[in-house]
């Protein structure tokens, strides 16, 4: 039984609709503080938003009046189901009803990002997927012994491949997180940085630290770090072992060389899995050194206990600027060399 219902039906005369949701509890949850979520709405899509008790009129043209209703159905099914609902979440139901046009397609896309089964449990948060190419990724997570993850900064590679691995870590599947990204002078040389070596390398690794804290309280971060329970470090020091009942995340993957990539691709040890997450329009590698991701890929991607999700700067979570950005700078790349693939995923 819906826990929405639904009265009149948008025209061209600009009839509005009316929703009516069983739970008035969630409701402030779903129009955010001060209705910033139905201000949001409105601003997005056009349309026009009055709340009146467990009632919300939606009025404006027709699709916008639908599109309206899609996204506030997908908020109030994830309240629901214990997820939260932010601006993130506000902005990425209306990115995807838009992607999926169409009532029937639109839902169906959204239906499928939010089903119950995909979300992520943590010790600090649940989180689900925010796109349909986000919740491919999290069923090739579960799935897949490895998992290649290809496209644009901010649509989530990491921060998901992190998240199930604290779950995974969680639920007793895996004994250990090793998180590794290479150490790549992108613009500065490590040597001339202050410090040890650990000075010199940490802020590479900043972000992979930052994504656990997020997921784990930060005196669990600390003790797993200390016991080896979870490890952050440079691609290098991984050469020579075996890295078994462990999920293995390398970040920033384009900046490996194919010795490197082979090198970590055959580490992985018994009950171990691995999520390799990187974008190859911006390889930081000597000119003329091919990336050991571009590699690792044409080689890999066929077969069967292999993943390979390609995120699109559609996909992009962060500030909606980002995403214009992201588009922007692959347009011109492709104005100046239609004929080098190098800026576009494999």
């Amino acid at each position: 039984m819906s826990s929405v219902s639904k009265t009149g039906a948008p025209s061209e005369s600009g009839q509005p609709v009316l929703l009516r949701f069983d739970d008035n509890g969630l409701l402030s949850l779903l129009y955010g503080e001060h209705d910033r979520h139905l201000v949001r709405l409105e601003a997005q899509l056009g349309v026009r938003l009055a709340a009146r008790g467990d009632r919300l009129a939606i009025s404006g043209p027709p699709d916008a009046v639908g599109a309206a209703e899609l996204a506030l159905n997908a908020l109030y099914q994830r309240l629901r189901k214990g997820l939260e609902v932010g601006d993130a979440e506000v902005d990425a139901v209306v990115r995807m009803g838009a992607q999926a046009p169409g009532a029937g397609a639109g839902e169906s896309a959204v239906a499928d990002v939010y089903a119950e089964d995909l979300a992520i449990i943590t010790r600090k948060r649940r989180l689900s997927p925010r796109s349909p190419t986000q919740a491919t990724y999290v069923r090739a997570l579960r799935s897949y012994e490895l998992v290649f993850a290809i496209g644009p900064a901010g649509t989530g590679k990491t921060y998901l491949a992190v998240a199930m691995a604290v779950s995974l870590m969680m639920a007793g599947k895996v004994d250990r997180i090793i998180l590794s990204r290479p150490a790549v002078e992108a613009g500065e040389r490590l040597g001339f940085l202050p410090g040890d070596l650990r000075d010199k390398v940490d802020p590479y690794l900043r972000p992979l630290y930052d994504a656990l804290y997020d997921m784990l309280p930060a005196e669990q971060v600390m003790s797993r770090l200390s016991n080896g329970e979870i490890e952050v470090a440079p691609l290098a020091f991984m050469r020579g072992r075996t890295l078994s009942n462990a999920f293995v995340i390398l970040d920033e993957a384009q900046n490996t060389t194919p010795v490197q990539m082979k090198m970590l691709l055959t580490r992985l040890g018994e009950n171990s899995r691995m999520a390799v997450t990187g974008d190859l329009s911006q390889v930081d590698l000597p000119k003329g050194q091919p990336s050991g991701l571009r590699d690792a890929v044409e080689l890999l991607s066929g077969m069967d206990t292999v993943a390979l999700v390609r995120f699109t700067n559609a996909d992009v979570m962060r500030h909606s600027l980002v995403t214009r950005i992201v588009g922007a700078y692959e347009a011109r790349d492709r104005a100046r060399d239609p004929g080098d693939g190098s800026s576009e995923p494999l």
